[in-house]
């Protein structure tokens, strides 16, 4: 039996809940069970393929297609069952904090990207100058650095030490509410510190990836011929060596895409970006065990899909690649 503060009943009905109710809602969550029962009943209620009795389809409020008679085989959205803390489903809770994490992370990816490949590039053509070393021991000092140690720097040093001078704040969401009419509405000023802070370790990666593979691909024989037939150096260059050179890239920016959409959650939490990461570092010093649960399965989910994603832009960016 749970003891103290950690005890789920505990936690939904506070210091004042009788024992029956308490009862009544360790049974609800099958606490009553089994340790292997518990996991068997969490597992099929986190299927999308699982059978449901009709009161647990009506008591659950789950939303799916089923058939059969008192026992039902269904085909459902995942049940991640409700929050201790706010009551609702953890679902709808983390499909709130979503559009924060999606928007947070093509932030950061977009901007490591473009200035990765680009200095990636410079640094290839430019090998061994000044600009070379120079992209190199930037892209060290990136991958070194902790994200939330350079987002407690990057806050510090834009959001309070330069703030007159840059307007960006410390804290904020991508929405603020206006104070009249309530309603709220787009901002995207605070996206630019967390983007930033969480794009600068993928930059890095990106950087050292693309000079490493460029200088591979500017080493071989159609390159030279592609020089060999009066083709300028920015056609060679752009059109012919780095799309030759994007596998490993792809490989790095969908892993890095993927780590940032399940959730930067020291970030997130440091700039006050309403995101999955957050939600999951309040959920964890409430003890709200469905939203963390609930997290790491979304996690999950977006590391198989982007991964999947990887491997149909491999084909798309090298024909050498694509299945017959």
């Amino acid at each position: 039996m749970f003891q103290g503060f950690a005890d789920p009943a505990r936690l939904i009905v506070g210091q004042t809940g009788d024992k029956k109710t308490m009862d009544n809602i360790r049974k609800e969550l099958y606490l009553d069970q089994p340790k292997w029962k518990q996991f068997v009943l969490y597992l099929n209620d986190v299927s999308p393929i699982a059978i449901h009795s009709t009161q647990e389809i009506k008591d659950k409020k789950l939303r799916g297609f089923f058939i059969g008679g008192e026992k039902k085989l269904g085909l459902k959205v995942p049940y991640l069952r409700r929050s201790y803390q706010t009551k609702k489903d953890v679902i709808d809770v983390l499909m709130e904090a979503l559009p924060g994490t999606l928007m947070l992370a093509i932030a950061a990816m977009i901007f490591a990207t473009i200035i990765g490949v680009l200095l990636g590039v410079l640094a290839a053509v430019k090998q061994n100058t000044w600009m070379d070393t120079s992209s190199v021991f930037a892209s060290v000092i990136g991958i070194s650095a902790p994200s939330f140690f350079m987002a407690i720097v990057i806050a510090y040093l834009f959001g309070i030490v330069l703030h007159p001078y840059t307007g960006l704040n410390l804290t904020g969401s991508w929405f603020d509410i206006d104070e009249t009419t309530g309603q709220r509405y787009l901002t995207l000023q605070n996206l630019i510190l967390p983007a930033i802070t969480l794009g600068i370790r993928p930059l890095a990666i990106i950087t050292q990836l693309t000079r490493s593979s460029m200088l591979d691909v500017l080493n071989q024989d159609y390159i030279r011929t592609a020089y060999a037939k009066g083709l300028s150096r920015r056609t060679v260059v752009f059109k012919h060596a780095l799309r030759n050179a994007l596998n490993p890239v792809i490989t790095a920016i969908t892993g890095w895409f993927a780590e940032l959409l399940a959730g930067a959650f020291f970030v997130e939490y440091i700039f006050g970006w309403k995101g999955i990461g957050k939600v999951t570092v309040d959920a964890l010093d409430k003890l709200d065990y469905p939203v963390v649960m609930g997290s790491v399965l979304f996690s999950a989910a977006f590391f198989i899909l982007i991964n999947i994603l990887a491997d149909i832009l491999y084909g798309v960016v090298d024909p050498r690649v694509r299945l017959q």
